[in-house]
């Protein structure tokens, strides 16, 4: 476990029976850049259990957080998920990943664009205040199924605008859209849909967009890109109109 640091649990929220999120502490030697991912897991019967999460928290916190799906037979979540204060969890001392703002051609406008716990990075992204001075606007789409995932919804409406130190510039310029798909919503539908209809209109000549969350979305999503004209970063370190994880995505 050279590659493995020790960190301990330091807060727990359930968001409902299917979604959790945590905090733990951090390595003062931890570095990671907003929306990188590591190995997390737990040591079950003296092995590591691990697999990738999304860095929630921004690059400048003292903590580190993590948004998970809740799985009851799943080898690790059905672990993670019963989490108390001070428990272990292991974390992977190199962060990685592709869904860093770096990969992506210069624009006017950022779009992020999650289902479910694909808004993890983003909640770190959009705490960069690196993106604000890059971006004239952000814009975060999160679509999930039922208005009670949406996650992190008082977060964004309320605590974030008014944040002591970027409340002032993330007013200004961050647009929250959470949209649910199976119960009546002030936004309905799936991602796909609200380009289609206009509501989310997507401009290869000034957008840049970066996508996070299921396998199906993501293949829409990019196939509806690519239709208007973006281009992919093909691989880390080369820039494009839009990226994803590529990490996560099934080959």
């Amino acid at each position: 476990m050279a590659t493995l640091v020790t960190e301990h649990v330091t807060d727990i929220t359930h968001w409902n029976d299917r979604l959790f999120s945590f905090r733990t502490t951090r390595s003062d030697a931890f570095r990671f850049r907003n929306g990188h991912f590591v190995m997390l897991g737990v040591e079950i019967d003296g092995k590591p259990v691990l697999r990738a999460y999304s860095i929630a928290s921004a690059n400048h916190d003292e903590h580190l957080e993590f948004f998970s799906i809740k799985v009851q037979d799943g080898p690790l979540t059905s672990r993670l998920q019963h989490l108390n204060v001070d428990d272990p969890v292991l974390v992977s001392k190199k962060p990685v990943g592709t869904l860093v703002t770096d990969d992506l051609n210069p624009g006017k406008r950022l779009v992020l664009l999650s289902t479910g716990t694909g808004l993890a990075p983003f909640l770190s992204i959009t705490r960069d205040p690196e993106v604000y001075d890059r971006f004239d606007e952000v814009v975060l789409v999160h679509c999930v199924r039922k208005k009670n995932d949406l996650a992190y919804y008082d977060y964004f409406t309320n605590e974030l605008p008014n944040d002591e130190y970027l409340g002032e510039l993330i007013a200004a310029k961050l647009t929250y859209l959470p949209t649910v798909t199976r119960e009546p919503f002030k936004r309905e539908g799936r991602i796909t849909k609200l380009m289609r209809t206009g509501e989310l209109n997507l401009d290869p000549a000034k957008d840049r967009v970066m996508l996070c969350g299921s396998q199906s979305m993501l293949h829409d999503v990019a196939a509806a890109l690519d239709d208007l004209g973006f281009q992919a970063s093909p691989n880390q370190g080369t820039r494009g109109d839009y990226v994803i994880e590529r990490a996560f995505v099934e080959q």
